[in-house]
């Protein structure tokens, strides 16, 4: 290694290190944000705020009211007595949803088809189809047992009506935990958050601290100069990423089944990516306050067309050709391939090669702009 680019690392290890609030922002948030992350972030839906409008009041509806408690998906919080109530409670969020089993449930049920109303609040249509295929099934089951019963009471045999068996089975994920899909994405969305916060002041701090001109004077070149910028920096990612695998691995059970080695090197080409926009950020800034809004300006949209939160086939076309070249794209499929599919390169070159190429255009556009401000 050039003795240049050596006193530059250390002059940027002693100048992030200085600060103790910038080591706790380096190792401490990350492992604070996964954890947040890791609770908050999922699309489970359980312990359901459900209240039961029973006008019947029979068998049959608290027995089927007691199977919707014991699922585990929906908690009985209150048994209102009029309309009234109903409205009052969907109007104020106390519930999620609402029974309603109309008068004479039972005795419909014994005679023929009986009728269950589930109200549910749809501002959060996600959540509202959540629950109705929860309640949809267990209703079904329902259904079948009382079907059975009836059969076997008159005496007719259980297998005197075709049917089709459904059995579903989930590749990679088995339970279908969104918690498995989620950690990994986090992954890649704090290890951007963390190198743009880091990368897009590193320049612009020289500057306004006075050290640019000294900078300037000395023998060192843009790139060696940029390379001195970016090694410290991949080298805390490496520790980041590091971090938050063994929290996501050993805290949250998340499944690791591909290559540690791959992840690592796939994490190196994502860092050249993500640090050479933050110092081309902070090479066409001329305050610290200028490279935060312009990282934020970078990160959130990066964020919401990554495929993070959002599908990126439900998003409008031109939008899809956007996301082509936001590397959070790829990074994420690549780290959620190799955390739950336990693919290897053969699969994610596409995604390595994209990212590879950002990388180099970035760092150079970035070197070439600080040649422009030595000039």
């Amino acid at each position: 290694m050039p003795v240049r680019i050596r006193h530059m690392l250390v002059k940027e290890f002693i100048q992030i290190f200085r600060d103790p609030k910038m080591k706790a922002v380096i190792f401490v948030m990350p492992v604070i944000q996964v954890l947040v992350f890791g609770y908050a972030v999922t699309t489970d839906v359980r312990n359901i705020a459900t209240a039961v409008y029973d006008l019947d009041n029979s068998t049959a509806s608290r027995e089927l009211t007691a199977r919707f408690a014991g699922s585990g998906y929906f908690r009985i919080v209150e048994y209102p007595e009029d309309e009234a109530r109903v409205r009052e409670i969907m109007d104020r969020g106390l519930a999620g949803a609402v029974l309603h089993f109309m008068k004479g449930f039972g005795e419909d049920l014994v005679s023929g088809t009986a009728r269950l109303q589930i109200i549910t609040d749809g501002t959060d249509s996600n959540t509202a189809g959540i629950v109705l295929s929860y309640a949809s099934n267990i209703v079904s089951r329902y259904s079948s047992q009382v079907l059975l019963e009836r059969l076997s009471r008159l005496g007719k045999p259980q297998t005197a009506y075709p049917a089709v068996e459904l059995q579903a089975r989930a590749w990679f994920n088995e339970n279908l935990e969104s918690r498995n899909f989620y950690v990994p994405g986090v992954i890649a969305i704090l290890l951007m958050l963390i190198t743009l916060m880091l990368t897009s002041m590193a320049i612009v701090r020289e500057k306004e601290i006075g050290t640019m001109e000294q900078i300037m004077v000395t023998p060192i070149t843009p790139a060696e100069f940029i390379l001195g910028k970016t090694l410290p920096f991949a080298l805390i990612g490496f520790i980041d990423v590091l971090v938050i695998t063994v929290v996501g691995v050993f805290w949250f059970d998340i499944p690791i089944r591909g290559s540690l080695p791959l992840l690592f090197l796939a994490t190196s080409i994502y860092l050249m990516t993500t640090l050479g926009v933050g110092l081309l950020i902070s090479t066409v800034s001329g305050t610290q306050q200028q490279a935060m809004m312009g990282t934020f300006f970078f990160y959130f949209p990066a964020a919401l067309l990554s495929g993070f939160m959002f599908p990126i086939a439900n998003m409008p076309e031109i939008v899809q050709w956007a996301t082509y070249l936001n590397p959070l794209r790829y990074f994420l499929v690549i780290v959620r391939g190799i955390f739950l599919k336990g693919v290897g390169v053969e699969v994610l070159w596409p995604q390595m090669a994209a990212l590879l190429v950002m990388g180099f255009v970035t760092l150079a556009l970035a070197t070439r702009r600080f040649s422009k401000t030595l000039n």
